[in-house]
């Protein structure tokens, strides 16, 4: 007997504009909330709910990247959670150190660290601070949808123009450009690189993959605006997936090529922890057909699993799916005259800004 408030409750429901379809248990807590009954006026299975945004004092900003194999030196990430619900995203995991799931958690509950700025100038004035170049975005998007509002980025930018600290910056979101100008100040002094990460030119894939990301079209006017600016701009053609977009590779660099892009970098799909977990749902919902074959490929580059924690191994994978990607990347790179050149980040500019004392400051 189905009763009046489930009338068109689907059974499966499908979360639309969201990339995962479920929240695993957090393994880091020992209960959890689940819906054991139906009740007429809970809405749980409507498509979506809003997406929460949670202010957090955070302690620091700045960390250390001790991976040897991501090309990072330090990271700075103001926001934790990334409402672009990026299917395969290996942030996801760093959700559960926060009380919450890695699956449709990640993508409706985004942490902003609103003291992001003053940490930054706080890390900065440390006169241990030796410069190196630091990373935005090394673990979720600086520009996802939820910067439009705060604008934190943007402060983050500023104060390192103020004190020419280099920085890198990797995003899939055209926002991007809305600071354009103030990286072109930044370029003029070798201050910043951009890569952009370029997935897939397939829309309908993107829209299951990444459905809250901007267009491939879209990443691509960010390469060539940026590049037309005199920004220094790479792709990362990342993860790459076999089945769904390794194929993708030459038509990819090509495009990137023609729109400026100077540098690229690959890396293959790996699912660690409950990533495994949440991709796994969604493949089987999205590609019936093929999730078998995919799911396999995924274990053959990863010596039977579909996920290797070898540094330098993990992001390249092992076997021959993994070893013909590896040589169509090298191929089509060459091709199209990217990493031909090395970019060298400067950082003998570094400076710390004097503090203009007024004349009441002055006074006895």
């Amino acid at each position: 007997m189905t009763l009046p408030f489930q009338e068109g409750v689907p059974e499966n429901p499908y979360y639309k504009g969201r990339g995962a379809q479920l929240n695993p248990k957090n393994k880091y807590l020992k209960g959890e909330y689940t819906q054991e009954y139906t009740e007429g006026i809970d809405e749980w299975w409507q498509a979506d709910v809003p997406t929460a945004i949670l202010e957090e004092h955070a302690k620091t900003l700045v960390n250390k990247v001790e991976s040897p194999d991501v090309g990072m030196w330090y990271s700075m990430n103001p926001y934790q959670g990334c409402e672009h619900g990026c299917i395969y995203c290996y942030a996801r995991n760093a959700h559960q150190y926060w009380g919450f799931s890695a699956g449709l958690d990640f993508e409706r509950k985004v942490i902003v660290k609103q003291n992001a700025p003053e940490l930054l100038r706080k890390f900065l004035d440390n006169k241990n601070w030796v410069p190196k170049p630091i990373s935005l975005s090394g673990n979720t998007d600086c520009y996802q949808p939820v910067e439009r509002k705060m604008w934190i980025t943007r402060q983050l930018l500023d104060i390192a123009l103020q004190y020419k600290q280099p920085v890198g910056i990797i995003t899939k979101n055209s926002l991007v450009l809305r600071d354009k100008y103030l990286l072109q100040q930044l370029a003029q002094h070798n201050l910043v690189c951009v890569y952009v990460s370029l997935t897939t030119m397939q829309e309908d894939l993107r829209q299951k993959m990444e459905p809250r990301t901007t267009t491939g079209a879209q990443r691509l006017k960010v390469v060539k605006e940026l590049s037309e600016l005199g920004v220094p701009v790479g792709v990362m053609t990342a993860p790459l997936i076999p089945g769904l977009n390794d194929h993708e590779v030459p038509h990819l660099l090509e495009l990137a090529a023609q729109n400026g892009a100077k540098y690229a970098g690959y890396t293959v799909v790996r699912l660690n922890d409950a990533v495994k977990i949440i991709f796994n749902d969604w493949l089987y919902k999205n590609f019936p057909d093929r999730a078998d074959k995919v799911w396999h490929l995924i274990e053959g580059m990863h010596g039977g699993q579909v996920n290797d924690s070898e540094f330098g191994r993990r992001m390249r994978g092992t076997g021959n799916v993994a070893d013909i990607i590896r040589q169509q990347f090298r191929v089509h790179t060459k091709k199209n005259g990217l990493n031909q050149e090395r970019f060298e980040f400067n950082t003998e500019l570094f400076r710390r800004p004097q503090v203009q004392l007024s004349l009441f400051d002055n006074q006895a």
